[in-house]
């Protein structure tokens, strides 16, 4: 059994990766992490590397598997393996990087998060259901819904006290335009190309956000990585989460036979 620390997307909190969570514990142990408050890129992978322990697996959705890939190139060995999940390198495109998203779509989005918060959610969760089957859509859209109207419009505090079984931080899981601003920041393509732990990146067919046309030039980063492109959306850590906690269980256990092996 390992234990996964898994970190969440931008913008729609940890439960829409409870389906996955249940799936995946059992098999293995997980830590889910909300991302971290700080505004500072640097300063969120220090509080990360703070709160995970050295020998898990990293793993995470979007945002989450860019901060867990830039986590797992600063820790080296102490890193068994990474796990991504619909994560691009770079998620915005560069001159490059052209499989990203446009940078004016970008900076178009963040201003909308920031002056209108509801809609450009309501939105935002669209574009991750686009390209499931109607009967998927529904359920999921429903449980997308329900996480993303817990998160509070960036500029605004919260009154709750956090749910320690949903915060393993102790803090309130929000959506700051911070966490945003990573998303243009991050540039994960070193990371991958020298990373000596195992890898896997899966990704989605049909996912509007991170295309799967990456797969190409995310194997050329380094051909010892395993990638595979699955059927679904962007979220399908939320429509297809047993396809995803099997496929994870069999990257996993041979990786760690071998390394009980030697």
């Amino acid at each position: 059994m390992a234990t996964i620390s898994l970190l969440p997307g931008w913008g729609l909190g940890l439960a829409a990766l409870q389906p996955l969570v249940e799936a995946v514990s059992a098999q293995h142990e997980v830590q889910l992490l909300p991302l971290p408050e700080c505004t500072a890129l640097q300063q969120a992978l220090d509080e990360l590397d703070a709160q995970i322990p050295a020998g898990n697996w990293l793993a995470g959705w979007s945002l989450g598997g860019m901060l867990a890939t830039a986590l797992a190139s600063r820790r080296g060995a102490d890193c068994p393996g990474l796990i991504t999940l619909a994560s691009n390198p770079c998620f915005v495109a560069r001159e490059d990087w052209p499989h990203g998203m446009p940078p004016a779509v970008f900076k178009a989005f963040s201003r909308s998060a920031s002056r209108d918060w509801a809609t450009t959610r309501a939105g935002f969760v669209q574009l991750c259901l686009q390209g499931e089957s109607a009967s998927i859509t529904e359920s999921a859209r429903a449980v997308l819904q329900s996480t993303a109207a817990t998160q509070l419009a960036p500029g605004t505090q919260g009154t709750h006290a956090p749910d320690p079984a949903h915060n393993a931080c102790g803090q309130t899981d929000t959506a700051p335009l911070a966490s945003l601003a990573w998303l243009e920041q991050l540039d994960n393509r070193a990371a991958i190309e020298h990373m000596g732990c195992k890898q896997l990146h899966l990704l989605a067919v049909a996912d509007a956000l991170v295309p799967a046309s990456v797969a190409g030039p995310l194997a050329r980063l380094n051909a010892r990585a395993s990638i595979r492109a699955l059927p679904g959306s962007h979220a399908f850590v939320v429509t297809r989460p047993q396809v995803l906690a099997d496929i994870l269980h069999g990257f996993i256990q041979p990786a760690m036979g071998a390394t009980h092996d030697g």
